[in-house]
């Protein structure tokens, strides 16, 4: 059997960010390890996003600085890795996802404000395209270009962002349940799916990306 050699096997590289679930063994056990997790934050003033709950703490590592992931992520998600060890916590980094909508549009500027006010967030440029950012991390709308055209039967879309690990595993699931694999050529950068309705969604990882 050949060694496991990822540096960081608790972590989920999705878009924009190391992400990860620890499952604790109540609330007071989570809210122990966030503690912990922000004393070591605080020790190298890089700081997550936690979200604690009944049983699970969430963590999204990303240098907002930098707009992507950075070495002093990397070493926080070590750090973050060793402590819940130390506590018998397990990670789950299978059970992270980020479920991104987009728009298929001619003119993103045009419809960008409308979709700010009512999401409640802010329009950001990306490389030249348009989205509606939560945190200056997660896409809540991004805006896909298109040729002009007479509205589609869809035009919106979900891309779902998972572990490269998970990936094969959610496609076949949808496939199981009824869908179809409508095209991989851009794997492993994403998979285009469909429904039994021809509704389109696609599985995205970080993999195969610059």
């Amino acid at each position: 059997m050949s060694e496991n050699t990822d540096p960081l096997p608790d972590w989920a590289p999705l878009v924009r960010g190391l992400h990860t679930r620890f499952r604790t063994r109540d609330f007071t056990a989570g809210l122990e390890l966030v503690t912990a997790f922000a004393a070591a934050a605080e020790a190298v003033n890089h700081h997550p996003d936690l979200t604690l709950r009944y049983g699970t703490v969430d963590v999204l590592l990303y240098s907002h600085d930098a707009g992507g992931v950075t070495d002093r992520d990397r070493r926080l998600a070590a750090r973050f890795s060793e402590i819940a060890r130390e506590r018998e916590i397990t990670a789950n980094p299978g059970e992270s996802s980020v479920v991104e909508l987009g728009l298929d549009t001619a003119d993103a500027a045009e419809i960008a404000p409308f979709w700010s006010a009512v999401l409640g967030a802010e329009v950001q440029d990306d490389d030249g395209d348009l989205e509606i950012r939560a945190h200056g991390a997660d896409a809540i709308l991004w805006f896909q270009r298109t040729d002009a055209h007479e509205p589609p039967r869809q035009r919106f879309h979900l891309d779902v962002w998972v572990d490269p690990r998970e990936a094969r595993g959610r496609i076949d699931a949808a496939v199981a349940a009824g869908g179809r694999l409508v095209s991989g050529t851009h794997a492993p950068s994403f998979w285009v799916l469909a429904d039994a309705q021809d509704n389109h969604a696609c599985i995205c990882t970080v993999a195969g990306r610059p």
